[in-house]
């Protein structure tokens, strides 16, 4: 049954709350691509910034320190670059890539398994009203609607569902994040993961998901090149380097990475030297490593 505005006022529900239907011109055309696709959806928020490229960042409940700093960090970056970063708001990784997304001022939408007129988990009242504010909520749920068990599920594959990728920050072996993971394998979108350590209950499932094929994510700036958002303004960076890491910058630009060696044979320089210069770049932000390479960051 679809719930128009007529429905909703005979029920009472807050006038905050909007309702979109699958005919309507602002229904997100990904969406209309996926399996089942949910024939209304109600909102509270910025219902645009779902046409806006959009990446998923989930992960468990129950997280470590290191995967909480890293949702938040991916939220943010996402963010700085236009991406709207979609999540289920809830506690753990979820939250945290919500609340990266809005320290960076960026989009950032809920999908909700219950009515967006409900909070949960409780404990995230804060955040739900700073997302309607800044963000969005949104659900297929009727308001009104308790957040049964079997709802979550069936939330996960809208939150796939609207984003080119998902990226699975961390995840035990049966986790929902595997289940969206899942659903956005089934709808061919991208999925990376976060490698994590293997002795860690936290990281088995993430780690799978890289056996299986999962692109890894090695550097935040990872996760913008599948998005074609990756690119260094060169002018940018001369204007913030000193000659001499302006130097090693269009080095790396020019091969796509380098080792340190190789970067110490070019200049006829000791490590010595170049380790120092090399520290400093990633600080600025415009290199990271990985696997004993340097890249260029994606600014």
């Amino acid at each position: 049954m679809i719930w128009g505005i007529d429905r909703m006022k005979e029920y009472n529900f807050s006038e905050r709350v909007q309702v979109l239907t699958s005919g309507d011109p602002k229904y997100p055309g990904i969406l209309k691509e996926i399996r089942k696709p949910p024939k209304q959806l109600f909102y509270i928020g910025n219902i645009g910034m779902l046409n806006e490229i959009c990446v998923a960042v989930v992960g468990s409940r129950t997280s470590t320190l290191y995967g909480r700093n890293v949702a938040k960090q991916i939220g943010r970056r996402l963010a700085e670059k236009g991406v709207t970063v979609i999540s289920g708001m809830a506690l753990g990784i979820d939250s945290c890539a919500h609340i990266g997304a809005l320290e960076a001022a960026g989009f950032t939408a809920a999908v909700l398994g219950c009515g967006v007129d409900r909070c949960y988990p409780p404990e995230n009242f804060e955040l739900k009203a700073e997302l309607e504010r800044k963000g969005l909520v949104l659900s297929e749920y009727p308001p009104g609607t308790a957040p049964e068990r079997y709802n979550f599920p069936e939330r996960n594959r809208i939150i796939s569902g609207l984003c080119q990728m998902t990226v699975v920050v961390q995840a035990r072996n049966r986790s929902g994040a595997l289940i969206t993971a899942e659903q956005a394998a089934d709808q061919g979108r991208e999925i990376m993961a976060v490698p994590g350590n293997i002795d860690s209950q936290y990281n088995l499932g993430n780690n799978k998901l890289i056996k299986e094929g999962a692109m890894p994510l090695i550097c935040i700036d990872d996760i913008l090149e599948p998005l074609g958002l990756n690119g260094v303004d060169p002018e940018r960076a001369k204007a913030r380097l000193s000659n001499t890491e302006f130097e090693i910058y269009n080095m790396i630009r020019q091969k796509g990475e380098m080792s340190i060696d190789e970067i110490c044979m070019n200049m006829g320089r000791d490590p010595s030297y170049v380790n120092p210069i090399l520290s400093v770049m990633e600080m600025k932000g415009f290199t990271c490593s990985a696997l004993g390479k340097i890249f260029l960051a994606n600014m």
